[in-house]
């Protein structure tokens, strides 16, 4: 069985026939799944008008079972404090989640899932689940468990040990 990077690594075997390309199959293979595995994600997302990075930062929210201030919240969800303050405003406005500045430190805002953001969070997640599994089915659950175990010794490799 040949993917689109094979093909890709066969067009260097054929220009460059002793440059070792095998990470790039991996880099190449990686970056592929993410991004076919965000479209299926998204168009989950999608049908109950909502985007991803909504639904992260909910579940950020419901996960951690407290009110988190915009820090935490910016390294979970691996993004910058002024992009995550533009989705912040954007959630707000939409009634999901409200915010308030600590009363022992007018700096720090704090973030808390609303009533009707937590019912939206938890309505969608048994379906976010089955729509990841789906993703997964090319892999028996044997497969799946060493792929995780293989990315997660690479992430660590890289460095991305907490949140």
């Amino acid at each position: 069985m040949n993917d689109a990077v094979d093909k890709i690594l066969d067009q260097w075997a054929g220009v460059r026939p002793g440059l070792d390309v095998s990470a790039m199959g991996v880099v190449g293979r990686i970056s592929r799944a993410s991004r076919l595995l965000e479209r299926g994600v998204k168009a989950y997302f999608e049908e109950h008008g909502l985007e991803a990075w909504e639904f992260d930062v909910l579940a950020t929210l419901l996960r951690a079972d407290r009110t988190l201030c915009m820090s935490e919240l910016a390294g979970a969800a691996m993004v910058s404090s002024a992009a995550l303050t533009n989705r912040i405003d954007r959630l707000v406005a939409k009634g999901l989640v409200s915010r308030a500045t600590a009363e022992d430190n007018r700096r720090l805002v704090l973030v808390t899932l609303t009533g009707e953001g937590h019912r939206l969070v938890t309505g969608l997640l048994d379906g976010h689940v089955a729509t990841e599994q789906r993703l997964l089915d090319g892999l028996t659950p044997a497969e799946r468990d060493r792929l995780a175990a293989l990315l997660c010794k690479l992430l660590c490799s890289l460095g991305d040990t907490e949140l």
